[in-house]
């Protein structure tokens, strides 16, 4: 199994999960014409797409989908209430997602994993191949016992560090916006992603890479340095995914 990122941050977010026979896209916030650009980086087109996952409908996410479904014909898999048709617009292939359940496609086993983030059914993922299991863990306002008990055994997680709280507290954004975003249903901060990983299987997990870092709340080596707080004697591979560059592909 392989895993590499289109970008992620506040201006859009692209993951790619690939098996021998699977390629699948997590959410989609560029247009056609930047994520073009960002699947080229790493190799792979549009028609190397099995199909799109959604976790939610902020923009960021969900902004290319309707388009690139179309125009492509790729199939879209979301939540019911994730899907907004007046929004999006018609699919290609609609697939509704049951956030209690697992399902597959081709070779790759998906867990939804329900999280508490300010949208309408909003959910994380898991995917499993090979005895293999990949996390991603973004947008969602703090760490449930639920959130821990799944993700505590994982080879590789995905994990959000949107914010640094004295950064958010003395930064730009206005008193609303600031206590949505640090509120329990927006986003993690360098020290509750810190407070999950005081929970995992190190002894399993082979690589962790900090993402959704804000541009104007937070500092990459802030993130990293609340991780390597709780991270003592770990021998894996720590990774930053940013917005400009995602993440290139890696293989387990």
């Amino acid at each position: 199994m392989r895993i590499a990122s289109l970008g992620s941050g506040s201006k859009g977010n692209g993951t790619l999960i690939e098996t021998d026979k699977v390629c699948l896209l997590l959410d989609l916030g560029f247009s056609i014409k930047e994520t073009i650009r960002r699947l080229e980086r790493l190799g792979r087109s549009p028609l190397d797409l099995t199909a799109i996952l959604v976790s939610h409908e902020h923009a960021d996410h969900i902004n290319g989908v309707g388009q690139f479904s179309r125009k492509f014909k790729v199939p879209v898999y979301m939540t019911p209430g994730t899907y907004n048709p007046s929004r999006i617009g018609l699919l290609e292939a609609l697939h509704k997602v049951n956030c209690h359940s697992n399902f597959t496609l081709g070779d790759l086993l998906i867990e939804p994993v329900p999280v508490p983030h300010d949208a309408r059914e909003p959910c994380q993922y898991i995917f499993c191949h090979n005895n293999l299991r990949v996390g991603v863990l973004t947008d969602l306002g703090h760490i449930t016992p639920f959130v821990i008990e799944r993700y505590r055994e994982c080879d590789l997680i995905l994990l959000e560090c949107n914010y640094d709280q004295q950064m958010l507290a003395s930064g730009p954004y206005p008193q609303v916006l600031k206590n949505r975003v640090g509120g329990n249903l927006g986003h993690l901060c360098n020290d509750q992603a810190a407070e999950l990983v005081g929970h995992l299987d190190l002894a399993r997990l082979k690589y962790l890479v900090v993402s959704h870092v804000s541009e104007k709340n937070n500092l990459p080596e802030l993130a990293l340095d609340a991780l390597k707080s709780v991270l003592t004697g770990w021998h894996g591979n720590l990774l930053v995914s940013d917005q400009a560059q995602g993440l290139p592909w890696i293989t387990l």
